[in-house]
């Protein structure tokens, strides 16, 4: 149990750095931190500016009561979503509850402000509603065949952005010129499956698979697989026919054309290809929040509404977002995967 009781070690002249140092050890992502450091960095300029916090003198984050932070918090409304005030909120009382804990701090000023606010960060917020027509005028407008490949498996799979970068060549099976062409569908669990993608449960960040340490975790809660219509498999193939050799012995699905060439995407990589497609758009604010903005979430948020309102079954639908265990899966037939590929075979959206 960490201790209250100040010292040298815990009374840091720069606090904010203090905090995401403690951040790496703990194995936050690099993006994490990035993100903390963002918005720490301009709470503490904020305190700083006598011009700008209710004190009117230069403060430290060891000084300020809950009417600064309160006077932050309030500042960032009408620039951001409401749901990115609250996160950004949320980062702040994190960062002063973790230094009371360790005693670098005497109090948390945000405790207050935070039970106090109306704004919560919203784990399911209401998005901007994109129709099938329109979605399908987005993807016509991706000409690069990676960038297509990605934004499309995406939309028909409802993956993470993690688990889509986890893929390998071993995790697809493809019939015709593209299985000729590539060692595919390696994996066992495909053997008889047609069409498919493995999306593993066992994938975690920093862990070694298939001989390359991971960047990115998996968050399901059982290996699914996943079938891949004719569609897809026509962006797939395309995407195939020019992707580079791959640096990494795991053989990545979807690897990098431009300055990383041939290796694996990462999750920033396939953000910022989103991010510039949803731009242009008109579907990307920066300051936005998950309201407004498409992201890669946005397009497992699409998947799951869309499939669900189509085939009005929400087990295939959980199944294939990887949301649940086997004892869902025992409710069905003991032909599970026939009648999974039938029903989103039946229903699934075209994006042509």
């Amino acid at each position: 149990m960490a201790s209250s009781k100040r010292t040298e070690a815990t009374d840091p002249e720069d606090p904010v750095g203090y905090f995401l140092e403690d951040l790496r050890y703990h194995g936050k992502s690099e993006r994490t931190r990035e993100a903390y450091a963002r918005v720490l960095r301009e709470f503490e300029s904020f305190l700083d500016d006598p011009d700008r916090n209710p004190r009117g003198e230069s403060l430290a984050p060891s000084g300020a009561t809950q009417r600064e932070c309160m006077a932050w918090v309030h500042g960032l409304r009408g620039d951001l979503a409401e749901s990115t005030v609250a996160t950004y909120a949320s980062y702040l009382h994190r960062f002063y509850a973790y230094m009371t804990q360790v005693g670098a701090f005497d109090s948390n000023p945000m405790a207050l402000v935070v039970e106090e606010m109306n704004e919560t960060i919203d784990k399911d917020p209401t998005r901007r509603e994109i129709s099938v027509d329109q979605m399908r005028t987005f993807v016509a407008g991706i000409s690069h065949p990676l960038e297509r490949a990605v934004v499309a498996t995406l939309l028909k799979t409802g993956m993470r952005v993690g688990e889509l970068c986890n893929l390998d060549l071993r995790d697809l099976r493809l019939a015709g010129a593209a299985d000729e062409a590539y060692d595919l569908g390696t994996r066992p669990q495909l053997d008889g499956r047609g069409d498919s993608l493995y999306v593993a449960a066992d994938v975690g960040r920093g862990e070694v698979v298939n001989r390359e340490e991971r960047s990115a975790a998996n968050k399901r809660k059982r290996a699914t697989v996943v079938p891949v219509d004719d569609e897809l498999s026509a962006i797939l193939t395309r995407w195939l026919a020019i992707r580079p050799d791959a640096v990494s012995p795991a053989d990545p699905l979807f690897v990098s054309t431009s300055r990383e060439w041939g290796r694996r995407l990462t999750p920033q990589m396939v953000r910022n290809v989103v991010e510039t497609h949803a731009r242009e758009a008109g579907w990307y604010r920066t300051g936005g929040g998950a309201e407004e903005n498409v992201t890669p979430h946005y397009f497992r948020h699409f998947f799951t509404t869309h499939l669900r309102d189509r085939t009005g079954d929400r087990g295939i639908v959980k199944y294939l977002r990887g949301d649940v265990a086997d004892d869902i899966i025992d409710t069905y037939t003991h032909n599970w995967g026939d009648r999974v590929r039938e029903v989103y075979e039946a229903n699934v959206y075209s994006l042509r």
